[in-house]
């Protein structure tokens, strides 16, 4: 039995696109059928040319499917990636989201094992907040949210240690790479989402 698994996330520099990858790599190995999908980009060409390394990343990326909301049914488990904007999630996924509204009428996401990654400017900028908004959404949804919780070690290494989903510090400019324990701490989470998805999955069948 096969546990398909999405990770869906929203990079306007690259390191939460960093993550993702990763994520996406770390449950293709667990044996999951993965899907990698960027967040349509939706900001205005001002507010991009602002920032060089976000038009950078933008067309550096063009490759990559955009997410649609066939990724949220279709997966087993989903790992959601934003950048954090004033505590909260991007509006670019916060939008994604908010167009599920169909799939959850009909009840297609209860039971959908969901994750949520994160990455900020500064060390205390918001990570958690923006994790814990993301549960709401999910908690409405009727979804198994997952969390990496202290459940590996890779959980108490100085640049990682949130319990909520694993996390980045971007520094100002958005351009400092995830660091290897960051990226370790969201290969854990990836490979925790698929193995309590394919368990519940397992289960579900069975009864």
């Amino acid at each position: 039995m096969t546990t398909n698994v999405a990770v869906i996330y929203y990079s306007s520099t690259g390191n939460v696109h960093k993550l993702a990858e990763t994520a996406a790599a770390a449950a293709e190995k667990a044996g999951a059928e993965v899907r990698l999908r960027r967040i349509a980009e939706t900001a205005p060409a001002d507010a991009i040319a602002y920032n060089p390394a976000w038009g950078e990343h933008l067309e550096a990326t063009s490759h990559v499917a955009t997410a649609t909301l066939d990724d949220l049914e279709w997966a087993d488990a989903i790992l959601f990636g934003t950048p954090v904007r004033f505590g909260l999630p991007a509006a670019q996924l916060k939008g994604f989201l908010d167009t599920a509204g169909g799939l959850w009428y009909q009840g297609k996401l209860i039971n959908k094992v969901v994750s949520s990654f994160t990455s900020s400017n500064t060390t205390h900028g918001g990570q958690e907040s923006t994790l814990l908004s993301l549960n709401n959404v999910f908690t409405h949804w009727g979804s198994i949210i997952v969390p990496p919780g202290y459940a590996d070690p890779v959980q108490f290494a100085e640049s990682n240690g949130n319990p909520y989903g694993a996390s980045s510090v971007s520094g100002g400019t958005g351009t400092t790479p995830p660091t290897d324990d960051n990226l370790a701490a969201v290969e854990f989470q990836a490979r925790r989402a698929h193995e309590i998805a394919t368990a519940l999955k397992k289960g579900l069948a069975a009864a």
